[in-house]
């Protein structure tokens, strides 16, 4: 059933808790009714702001002067499943990530175990490619489905054709283009996770890296890596009043990732390195938080607030109970460009910034 409200604060709806009102409030619960929504919004030429979980968005104290179209979709359907090629898997863009990697688990599905705790809505799950913990959901998506606002149709995307790479898709290079209706995935039927790839998860779990242990053991390993982390949401617990990770681990050719090594040891001396990882595209990713606290922005920087980085982890930005927007930019931009001062890499948020900019 769709629902039209009038001007409401959006702070509630999102997981950092910032934000104005908006001019008009949609709630929409079919794929039928977003549709319909979104068409009735371009066509009247207005401002639309299509909103999911609200776990990986920063929205401006003024509000939004155009329609928000708030997504509460639900449904899973089970398109086939056997032993050859696993359990293929639609879901609904409103739906609950983190309870459809519950019910994965439960039902033997393998392939996003390592993805639990995440907040927000399953139709965001393709537009970030989110990861974490050694997975991606483009290891698992076989298509996604949207409505095409250029085009005016409903179009569906092979996973070859969503241009997946980290913390990226062509949902997110064209995000104005492009609403998620419903994403399938082709998950392994198994009751082992995947090979476990994460160095610090392998060793909250006891194994090797590239051991598979039950499916239930893995999830909650990793919701114990998040809840340490504060990345698992609590309401008493303003570590969690955030959008998560707000940088994204920085993508280097070789060249500049020497360069990067020649400032770290110049300002932090001979024996410091950054970490490097391999990209399966040929580049060469490094820490963000590593990076974060060389620069001197250690846990909890910014505290008493109104807005600092968590005690727990320096990737997240947070609200500590009374931030505005402006507080967690401000305090975003501080540490973008004491990076970038300190060691020549400018940092790229993660969230998006709504009618902001750093």
């Amino acid at each position: 059933m769709r629902v039209e409200e009038p001007s409401r604060a959006l702070a509630a709806r999102t997981t950092l808790r910032v934000g104005g009102p908006a001019a008009r409030l949609v709630t929409v619960e079919s794929a039928d009714e977003l549709v319909d929504a979104v068409r009735e919004v371009d066509d009247a030429q207005e401002r639309l702001l299509v909103l999911g979980g609200g776990s990986n968005v920063v929205l401006p104290d003024e509000g939004f002067d155009g329609t928000v179209v708030a997504v509460a979709t639900r449904g899973v359907r089970v398109e086939s499943a056997d032993a050859c090629s696993g359990a293929s898997v639609r879901v609904a863009a409103g739906e609950p990530w983190d309870g459809i990697v519950e019910r994965a688990v439960a039902e033997g599905w393998s392939g996003i175990e390592s993805l639990s705790g995440i907040p927000g809505s399953t139709g965001a799950t393709p537009v970030q490619n989110v990861g974490a913990y050694g997975q991606e959901v483009a290891q698992t998506i076989a298509q996604v489905r949207v409505w095409d606002r250029v085009a005016g149709a409903v179009r569906t995307f092979s996973a070859q054709d969503c241009q997946f790479r980290y913390r990226h898709s062509l949902f997110k290079l064209s995000p104005e283009r492009y609403v998620v209706l419903d994403v399938l995935f082709q998950l392994r039927l198994s009751e082992a996770s995947q090979p476990v790839g994460y160095a610090d998860l392998a060793a909250g779990l006891g194994v090797e890296i590239g051991a598979r242990v039950p499916l239930a053991e893995a999830r909650e390993a990793v919701l114990a890596q998040r809840r340490r982390r504060g990345m698992v949401l609590d309401e008493a617990d303003h570590d969690t009043w955030s959008c998560g990770s707000f940088f994204t681990n920085p993508l280097l050719s070789p060249e500049q990732f020497d360069a990067l090594q020649g400032r770290v040891t110049a300002y932090l001396g001979q024996g410091e390195a950054p970490p490097r990882f391999a990209d399966p595209h040929g580049a060469v990713k490094t820490s963000a938080a590593w990076l974060i606290e060389r620069a001197g922005f250690g846990k909890g920087y910014g505290l008493p607030g109104p807005a600092a980085l968590s005690t727990k982890h320096t990737l997240a930005v947070t609200n500590r109970g009374t931030a505005r927007a402006a507080d967690v930019l401000a305090l975003a931009r501080e540490v973008r460009d004491g990076v970038a001062e300190r060691f020549g890499i400018t940092l790229v948020n993660e969230p998006v910034l709504v009618g902001q900019s750093l």
